[in-house]
């Protein structure tokens, strides 16, 4: 099997794998938990475990500490290197320009995600923060994508976090997922959660992300119209 990979070309190393598990979080009705990037107990954690997962952890204020006359800032360690990526034919992506909108929508329906107004999704995209892998740096379809949206300085949410089934199993979710928290946590980001299906939160907690962290539960705001129409009535 390795022997009949290595012969292909680079961009084909991604192959339809239905049993693979979608690595997802979108806005459907379905999703059931919220989780948050929880930061500051992972620095906890691994301090105690005398793991070097980060260079140094950004001060809450984030300041910028120095040693030796040289500026130290926060470096995640990525499960696979740009390079590693590269040897595999995959493209690493960080922001939205040159990314063909109809092919990311094809992922969506895919793997189950519903479709969006490409003209909405474009604006959206204008107003994410974005990581995607294409399948060589002349391609304009994704094979991994996730974003995430906020107000770029205290908060941000992720979305539509998806691997092509085709390319799944292969680490490409982690891939972008481990590169858009480091981003964010560049920017001085820290608060980011997601939403998350049950059968995703495993992945999530990986890299991670903690369900109701601190006893803080997320809630969505569903419109109806008939609880509108019964608070106009009282007003």
């Amino acid at each position: 099997m390795r022997t009949a990979m290595m012969q292909q070309p680079r961009a084909l190393r991604c192959r339809r794998n239905p049993a693979a598990v979608t690595s997802s979080s979108s806005s459907s009705s379905s999703l059931s938990f919220v989780i948050s990037y929880d930061y500051y107990e992972r620095k906890k954690k691994q301090q105690q475990q005398q793991q070097q997962w980060f260079v140094r952890a950004a001060a809450s204020d984030d300041s910028k500490m120095r040693s030796n006359g040289k500026e130290e800032q926060e470096v995640l360690r990525l499960t696979l290197s740009d390079a590693e990526l590269a040897s595999r034919g995959f493209s690493v992506r960080r922001t939205a320009e040159g990314l063909d909108v109809g092919a990311l929508n094809e992922v969506f329906a895919r793997v189950g995600f519903p479709r969006r107004q490409e003209e909405r999704l474009r604006r959206a995209l204008d107003h994410s923060r974005v990581v995607w892998l294409s399948s060589s740096s002349s391609s304009s379809s994704p094979v991994a994508f996730a974003r995430a949206a906020g107000d770029g300085v205290f908060n941000a949410v992720v979305w539509d976090v998806v691997v092509d089934p085709s390319c799944q199993g292969l680490g490409l979710g982690r891939a972008v997922m481990e590169r858009l928290v480091l981003d964010l946590r560049r920017d001085g980001v820290a608060n980011i959660v997601l939403y998350a299906e049950p059968r995703v939160v495993g992945f999530y907690r990986l890299l991670d992300f903690a369900m109701d962290p601190d006893g803080i539960r997320g809630m969505a705001y569903y419109y109806r119209k008939s609880s509108s129409a019964a608070a106009a009535a009282t007003n």
